[in-house]
Formats: structure tokens, C-alpha cells, sequence
């Protein structure tokens, strides 16, 4: 590893640790039956997958019984809007989202206007912020779904999502939060913050790939994204991915127990990157002034171009100009440009 450089991409994906991988290693030979059996294997796969379950809704103070796992936030993100507008027609055929989404919503809102679906994106000022008043504005009678992240991706803005949330409750209307960036970077509790549904992701808080959940608060329906057999409560077909499910669990149970010392650890990295680019004179640190994640620095470089100035370093360090997912693209990131400020191609994020 030392003659590899400095690996600062995290907001794309994490490391495995060692303890999540630890924790996998027995389902995939020693308990490996299928967790839908009522023998003794299928036993031993089923209560690993209830420890895990407990471990991810111990994380966002939820109930084990409102978490769900998927294949990753981008099912998960997938079933709550579909889901939700295809089951519950009588709740309104209107969305609010945000232009600086995820990929993964702003798809499937465009695939949900197809399907005849309103759809209100809102615009951001130049900190990545929503308005409130705009937010209220855009309400209707026939709004369902209220759509907004916590933690931007690419810039590590975060929403005011309490009163979001409040606006949201006041008027009767269904909450979803992509929280892929969120969960074990900032706060997360359920308990404290009313969103009707939320997604997480394990590889973005270093467990494996191909795993993630939904939460779904007591008493949302949503139509079945995947239909088959009764796993999930009937909700999420499909046989378990049982050693995935454990390494996220113990993915969350880390970042449970050793949340102020990784938030502490992730601020100090984030902080001795603003004094590289500073003092150095490369470029300026952006949204110092408007409450950010600690594991998502964005840097507007002062005299070269993002992808020049990259593939200058990629003997020392790697990063990224944006989201990952739209990496094989050749287009100038949508967030950015939501935000009005110029000089787009030369803001690179670091992540931790």
C-alpha cells in the first residue's frame, strides 16, 4: 500500500474494515443456509440477520422493525418513490425535490413524471441551501412527497432538516431523505427528526458493497419494488444476502460505539486539507460559512482546471470532481451548476 497515493474519494466509497470483514468471513462457508429455511442453518443465517438489523437501527435511533435492507440506497431510493406514489394514489400524484439531488432521485423522479407525476424541483441559493419559503410555496393539495438529502455528496452541504421536516408534518405530507452521506458522518436520529422514510448505504461508512436499507416508519405503505418470495416482511423479495446484511450491521455497530472520536478524526483531517490548499496557494476552501459534514471538503482551485490539476496529483493523492456515479459521463456536474457560482470545472472534492 505505501507506493499507493493518498486515497481521499470516500464519498464514492470506503475501505472495508477489518472488523466488518472479520465479522463476514463465517457466513460464507461455516453458517452459510439460507436465512428462509426453518432448519437449524437457515436458524443461525436468520438470527445474524436480526443482530445485524438491530445494529443499523440502533445507529439512527430507530426501530428494528422499520428497517429493511436492500441492495443499496439506490434500490432503496428507487422503492420509496415509487413505492410510495404507486401504492398510495389517494395521497396526491405531486413531488418536491431538490436540482442538487443524488443522481439515483432525480432519475426516478424523471421516471416517475413519465408516469404522470408532478414534479417541483426546487433551486438551491449559492451555499447549496434550499429556501423554506420556496419550500412552502410549492406545496399543493395534491403534494404527497416532500424529497430532500441530508448531506450533499459532492459538496457536504447539510439541509436544515429539521424544519423541513416540520413543514413537511405540519401539512400532512409524506417525508423522504436520502441520508447516504449522513449516516455516521453527522447525527441521525429518528427519534428527533421526523422523516417518514430514509436510506443508508453500507459501503459508505466502510462495509461492503452491494447492501444498504430503507427506513420506513411505522404505518407507510409502499407498493413492492421486487416482488418473489415473502422476505422482508413481504416487502423486498429476494434470498438474503446474508454475509452482506452482517458486515453492514457491524459496519453500523462501529460507527455506533465510535461515532465522536470519527467525527473528531474526520474534522481534523478535513481542517489540515484547508491549510494544504491554502497556504499553498492552490485554491479556496467553499461553504465555510453554512454547516457542512466533516467528511466532505470542496475546493474552487485558483489558476487550473479540476481534471488537469487531478491527474497532476495522482501520484500523491486521488479525489474526484463530483459524484462517482457520474463519473463515465461527460457533463459538467448538475450540483454545481444548481449553484450559480462559476468556475465549476475547477472545484475538486476531498473526502475522507
Amino acid at each position: 500500500m505505501t507506493d499507493k497515493p493518498i486515497y481521499l474519494d470516500a464519498a464514492a466509497t470506503t475501505q472495508v474494515d477489518s472488523r466488518v470483514k472479520e465479522a463476514m468471513l463465517p457466513y460464507f462457508d461455516e453458517v452459510f443456509g439460507n436465512a428462509s429455511s426453518n432448519h437449524l442453518y437457515g436458524k443461525e443465517a436468520r438470527q445474524a440477520i436480526g443482530a445485524a438489523r438491530d445494529h443499523v437501527a440502533k445507529l439512527i435511533n430507530a426501530s428494528s422493525k422499520e428497517i429493511f435492507f436492500t441492495s443499496g440506497a439506490t434500490e432503496a431510493i428507487n422503492w420509496a418513490l415509487k413505492g410510495y406514489f404507486e401504492r398510495n394514489p389517494d395521497k396526491g400524484s405531486h413531488i418536491i425535490t431538490v436540482k442538487t439531488e443524488h443522481k439515483a432521485v432525480l432519475s426516478t423522479c424523471e421516471y416517475l413524471e413519465n408516469r404522470g407525476v408532478e414534479v417541483t424541483y426546487l433551486d438551491v441559493n449559492q451555499y447549496g441551501l434550499i429556501s423554506l419559503d420556496a419550500l412552502s410555496m410549492a406545496i399543493k393539495p395534491e403534494t404527497a412527497m416532500i424529497c430532500v438529502m441530508y448531506v450533499n455528496n459532492e459538496i457536504g452541504i447539510i439541509q436544515d432538516l429539521d424544519s423541513i421536516a416540520k413543514i413537511a408534518r405540519e401539512k400532512n405530507i409524506c417525508f423522504f431523505c436520502d441520508a447516504t452521506q449522513a449516516v455516521g458522518n453527522v447525527i441521525v436520529d429518528i427519534d428527533h427528526l421526523p422523516v417518514d422514510m430514509l436510506c443508508i448505504s453500507a459501503h459508505k461508512i466502510c462495509g461492503p458493497k452491494g447492501v444498504g436499507a430503507l427506513y420506513k416508519r411505522s404505518g407507510i405503505k409502499l407498493e413492492p419494488l421486487i416482488h418473489g418470495g415473502g422476505q422482508e416482511g413481504d416487502e423486498r423479495a429476494g434470498t438474503y444476502n446474508t454475509p452482506g446484511i452482517v458486515g453492514f450491521g457491524e459496519a453500523c455497530r462501529i460507527a455506533y460505539e465510535g461515532f465522536n472520536e470519527r467525527v473528531n478524526l474526520l474534522g481534523g483531517k478535513r481542517k489540515l486539507w484547508e491549510y494544504y490548499f491554502l497556504d499553498n496557494q492552490i485554491g479556496t476552501v467553499n461553504f465555510t460559512t453554512v454547516n457542512r459534514a466533516p467528511h466532505i471538503l470542496s475546493v474552487t482551485l485558483s489558476n487550473v482546471e479540476a481534471d488537469e490539476f487531478l491527474m497532476s496529483k495522482s501520484n500523491e493523492f486521488v479525489a474526484s470532481t463530483g459524484s462517482a456515479c457520474n463519473a463515465s459521463l461527460v457533463e459538467e456536474s448538475h450540483v454545481l451548476n444548481a449553484l450559480n457560482r462559476g468556475s465549476s470545472g475547477k472545484v475538486i472534492r476531498i473526502s475522507f
